[in-house]
C-alpha cells in the first residue's frame, strides 16, 4: 500500500482534503491545551500471545513518552494458562539422545552470548512473563478462561471475566482503554468498559476474516469510541458501518514497525534454537493452525490431512500449537496420535516470542494454516503461505497467499507444498509501512475528554422514509398471489385473513418472453396499487402448473397447457424486481395450502385435497405439513391408474383419473357428442362461434340427456376410485373435492367408497371446498404462513 495513503490518514481522517485541514487545525488545538492539562490514563489489557504482538509497539512507544501519558497493563485470559505458554522447546526421540547434551551446550552458549540465558533457565511456562521481561508492570491478573475448551467454555469465560473487570476498571480508572482484535476476551473487556463509560479505542477493525471473529469485530467496532485500522478497505468498511469519520485512523498494523526493520538481524542462531543446527534457511516449514469454532469437526479432519501432508512432504516443519478455542484440544490430539511431538521432522512448540517468530516465518520455505499472521504478517517477508479453509478467507493477502479453500484431501494440501514451498514474492506493506505507532500516540493526543462520550452513528439518509402515523400502523399485511393457469394469468393482493383486497386478470401469453414480461408488469402494478390501498406486501407466491422445485423457485416441468415452460426459474426475475422474497410451488399443493390455513383443513393434522379443474392435480398435508416428495412429484393425484384399458391420458399413459375426470376429458367426450348429434336436448343451444366444452355437457346432463348422465357418471367413478386409492395408502381424516367440477362429483365419488373402499375407512369425510380462489389464496399462504413462523 502507498506510504503516502497512511501519511494522508495520520489523524484518523476521511480522504476528501478539505475536511482533512478543516479538523486539523481543531486537532492541534486539543494538543497544546493538553499540554497544560493532566496525562492520558491509558489501559491496555492483553489476552494472548498474538494480540501482545499488536500491542506491545503501542506500550513501548506510550511508556517512551511519560509527559503526555500513564500507563496501566491489564493481562487476562490465555496469558495466565501454562498450556499456552513458553514451550517445552522440543522433545527428542531416543535415537537423537547421544547428541542431545552436546548441542544443548553449544545452544546454552549461543544464549548466553545473546544475554538471554537468564530467561532459558527461569523457563517460565506463561506468556505474561514476556510482558515483564519488556520491563513493563503489570496492574492486574485477572484468570478469566474457564478450562474445557469447547463452546460453553468459551461463552463461561466471557462471562468470568465480565465479572472480574469491574472491579479492576474502578480501581484503575482510564481515560482510555485500548483493546486489539477479534478475540472473545476481547470482547469482554469492551463490553465492561462501555458499560463503566470508559472511552475505548479499538485496534485492527474493520477487516473481514470469515469466521465467528467477524461478528466480534464489529461488535467490538459498535461498542469503541475510536478506531484504528490498517487498511484502506478496512477503513471504508467502518466507515459503511456508521462509525464517525473523525474518529477513524488508518495508521497500519503495529507490529508491522517491527517487521519492516527485522529481517536483516542475525537469524541463524534463532533458526537452529528451534529447528537444529542443520536446517538451512527456505528449507524448513512454519505450521500454525487453528480451530474454526463454526465447524469444528470439519477444523479437526483439516488438520488431520495437513498433517499427512507434512509428513509426506518430508521437510523439517515447526508446528505451533493452535489457540485455546473450542477444539483445541482434539486437534492437540490429532498431534499426539501421528506422534508430531517425537518425529524427527516435526518440532513442536506451545509458544514463541513474537521477535523470534518474526525470524522464523521471514527465512521459512514456506508457512502453512489458518492463522492471520499467514495472511497478514508474513507478506511483510514475502514468504509463501498456503492458507487452508474458510477461517481468513475475508483478508486482504498480497500474492504470497495461496488459499486451499476446501482443503478436503491430503492431496490438494501436498499439491499446494510442491506449488510454493521455496518460492519468494515481493515484498507486501498492505498491512503497514512501519510507521503506525507514531500515527497513533499522535491520535491519542489528540483525544478531547471533554467531547460527549456518547458516540453518534453517521447513518446514509433513508430515502422515501414513511413517518409512524395511524395509517402506516393500521396498514393490512398482505401478499402478492399470482396464479399460472392454462388460460389466464391472475395476480392478487391476499390480505392475512384471505380476504382478496383486489384482482387482476389478463391472458396467459404463449411464449415465455411475453409471460414473464407479463408477470413482472402486474406485479409491478399490484405492489404500486397495494401502497394506495394501506396494504404492507410481504412477499409473492406464485401458482403454477406442472412439477416444481420450490426450494429453487423454479419450474421443473410444466403441463402440455402452458407452453415454453420447462426450467424456469420464476423466484430470481420477481425478487430482484420487486426486492420482495418469493415462493413458488404447484397448483395443487397450492389447493392444499389454501385449505389448511384457510378452508376446511385449517386444524387438521392428515388430509388430502383432490383439485377438478382443466386437469386434475392435489396436495397431501401430513402432520400439518405439506409433502412434496424427493423429486417434486409427490400428490400427481390425477394419474392414478384406475383402469387398465381406459382412454389415453396428456401424460402419455391411459385409464388415469384425467383421462375421465378432468375438463378435458369431459370437453373430449362432449365433442364427440355433439358431433354426432347426440349433446344438444330441448333448451339447449350451442353458438356457432363458440367451442364446445365440458358445461355443455354438464347442462345436457341436468336438463335429461342420459348419455351426458353416463359420461359424468363414469368420470364421477374415476375420481371416486382414485379417492379409494387415496383412503387406502395416506388414510387421511378428510379430503376434500376442489375446483369447477367438484360439486357435479361429490355424490358419485362418496357412494363409490361406500362399496369399494374398506371399512377401516368409509367413515373419512369427503366435502366440497368452500374456497373460491384456491390457487390465489394457496399461494398467498406460503407467504403468511411464512411471516407467521409457519414452517414451509
Amino acid at each position: 500500500m502507498d506510504i503516502n495513503m497512511y501519511a494522508h490518514h495520520a489523524l484518523g481522517l476521511p480522504g476528501p482534503h478539505e475536511l482533512y485541514f478543516q479538523n486539523l487545525s481543531k486537532r492541534k488545538q486539543v494538543m497544546e491545551k493538553k499540554e497544560n492539562n493532566r496525562k492520558l490514563r491509558v489501559c491496555v489489557a492483553t489476552c494472548n500471545r498474538a494480540d501482545y504482538s499488536k500491542l506491545a509497539p503501542i506500550m513501548f512507544g506510550i511508556k517512551m513518552e511519560p509527559e503526555f501519558f500513564e500507563l496501566d497493563v491489564v493481562v487476562l485470559g490465555s496469558h495466565l494458562i501454562d498450556d499456552y505458554g513458553w514451550p517445552e522447546y522440543w522433545s527428542f526421540s531416543s535415537n537423537e539422545c547421544s547428541g542431545l547434551i552436546s548441542f544443548r551446550m553449544d545452544w546454552l552458549y549461543l544464549l548466553a552470548v545473546q544475554g538471554t540465558l537468564k530467561r532459558l533457565l527461569q523457563h517460565h511456562r506463561n506468556t505474561y512473563r514476556m510482558i515483564e521481561q519488556d520491563d513493563f508492570d503489570i496492574n492486574t491478573r485477572l484468570h478469566t478462561i474457564v478450562r474445557g475448551e469447547d463452546e460453553a467454555a468459551m461463552v463461561e469465560s466471557v462471562g468470568l471475566a465480565l465479572v472480574k473487570l469491574p472491579d479492576v476498571l474502578n480501581r484503575l480508572k482510564p481515560d482510555i482503554m485500548i483493546v486489539h482484535g477479534d478475540r472473545f476476551d476481547a470482547l469482554a473487556l469492551a463490553t465492561s468498559a462501555a458499560l463503566m463509560n470508559i472511552r475505548i479505542l479499538h485496534i485492527e477493525g474493520g477487516e473481514v476474516s470469515g469466521t465467528i471473529d467477524d461478528s466480534i469485530r464489529h461488535a467490538i467496532t459498535k461498542l469503541a469510541h475510536y478506531h484504528v485500522c490498517c487498511t484502506r478497505s478496512a477503513e471504508q468498511h467502518l466507515i459503511s458501518m456508521c462509525e464517525d469519520h473523525d474518529r477513524i485512523l488508518l495508521a497500519g498494523c503495529p507490529s508491522y514497525d517491527k517487521l519492516l526493520s527485522a529481517k536483516n538481524k542475525d537469524y541463524m542462531s534463532i533458526i537452529r534454537m528451534w529447528l537444529g543446527d542443520d536446517v538451512k534457511p527456505k528449507d524448513y516449514i512454519v505450521a500454525l493452525q487453528h480451530p474454526v469454532t463454526t465447524d469444528i469437526k470439519h477444523s479437526i479432519k483439516m488438520f488431520e490431512l495437513t498433517l499427512d501432508a507434512l509428513i509426506s512432504f518430508n521437510k523439517r516443519t515447526l508446528v505451533l500449537f493452535p489457540n485455546i478455542d473450542a477444539g483445541s484440544k482434539e486437534m492437540v490430539r490429532v498431534m499426539r496420535k501421528k506422534g508430531i511431538e517425537h518425529h524427527p521432522n516435526f518440532r513442536a512448540v506451545k509458544h514463541v516470542p513474537f521477535d523470534q517468530f518474526i525470524q522464523l516465518v521471514a527465512h521459512a520455505g514456506c508457512m502453512i494454516g489458518n492463522s492471520s499472521c499467514g495472511v497478514r504478517e508474513v507478506g511483510a517477508f514475502g514468504t509463501p503461505v498456503i492458507n487452508l479453509g474458510t477461517r481468513q478467507i475475508g483478508r486482504e493477502t498480497g500474492e504470497n497467499v495461496l488459499h486451499v479453500r476446501d482443503a478436503d484431501t491430503q492431496d490438494k494440501i501436498l499439491q499446494a507444498l510442491h506449488l510454493q514451498f521455496g518460492k519468494q514474492y515481493p515484498c507486501s506493506k498492505i498491512y503497514g509501512d512501519g510507521n503506525a505507532v507514531p500515527r497513533i500516540l499522535k491520535f491519542l493526543k489528540s483525544i478531547d475528554l471533554q467531547e460527549p462520550l456518547q458516540k453518534k452513528f453517521c447513518f446514509p439518509p433513508v430515502k422515501d422514509n414513511i413517518s409512524q402515523d395511524i395509517d402506516h400502523i393500521l396498514e393490512t399485511l398482505s401478499a402478492l398471489a399470482v396464479d399460472l393457469g392454462g388460460t389466464n394469468l391472475r395476480v392478487a393482493i391476499v390480505s392475512m385473513k384471505g380476504e382478496i383486497v383486489k384482482k387482476y386478470t389478463q391472458f396467459n401469453p404463449k411464449t415465455y418472453e411475453e409471460r414473464i414480461n407479463l408477470i413482472l408488469q402486474m406485479c409491478v402494478e399490484a405492489a404500486a396499487e397495494a401502497v394506495k390501498l394501506n396494504c404492507r406486501i410481504l412477499g409473492v407466491g406464485i401458482s403454477t402448473g406442472g412439477r416444481v422445485n420450490p426450494r429453487e423457485g423454479i419450474v421443473l416441468n410444466s403441463t402440455k397447457l402452458i407452453h415454453e415452460w420447462n426450467s424456469v426459474d420464476l423466484r430470481s426475475p420477481l425478487s430482484d424486481t420487486l426486492h420482495l422474497p418469493v415462493w413458488v410451488d404447484n397448483d395443487g399443493n397450492c389447493a392444499a395450502l389454501a385449505e389448511r390455513k384457510f378452508g376446511q383443513g385449517k386444524g387438521l393434522e392428515n388430509f388430502v385435497t383432490l383439485i377438478t379443474g382443466t386437469g386434475i392435480g392435489g396436495g397431501i398435508i401430513h402432520q400439518h405439513e405439506l409433502i412434496h416428495g424427493s423429486s417434486f412429484c409427490a400428490a400427481e393425484l390425477g394419474h392414478i391408474v384406475v383402469s387398465l384399458d381406459g382412454p389415453d391420458c396428456s401424460c402419455g399413459s391411459h385409464g388415469c383419473i384425467e383421462a375421465y375426470a378432468s375438463g378435458m376429458a369431459l370437453q373430449r367426450e362432449a365433442k364427440k357428442l355433439h358431433d354426432e348429434d347426440q349433446l344438444l336436448v330441448e333448451g339447449m343451444s350451442v353458438p356457432k362461434d363458440e367451442a364446445v366444452g365440458a358445461l355443455h355437457l354438464i347442462q345436457a346432463a341436468k336438463l335429461g340427456n342420459a348419455k351426458a348422465q353416463s359420461i359424468l357418471r363414469t368420470a364421477g367413478t374415476a375420481l371416486g376410485l382414485g379417492v379409494v386409492n387415496i383412503l387406502h395408502t395416506m388414510n387421511p381424516s378428510l379430503v376434500i373435492l376442489s375446483g369447477v367440477l367438484a360439486s357435479h362429483y361429490i355424490h358419485t365419488v362418496k357412494d363409490v367408497i361406500r362399496q369399494q373402499a374398506l371399512s377401516s375407512v368409509q367413515d373419512v369425510d369427503v366435502v366440497v371446498s368452500d374456497l373460491v380462489e384456491p390457487a390465489l389464496l394457496g399461494a398467498a399462504s406460503m407467504v403468511l404462513d411464512y411471516t407467521t413462523r409457519r414452517i414451509y
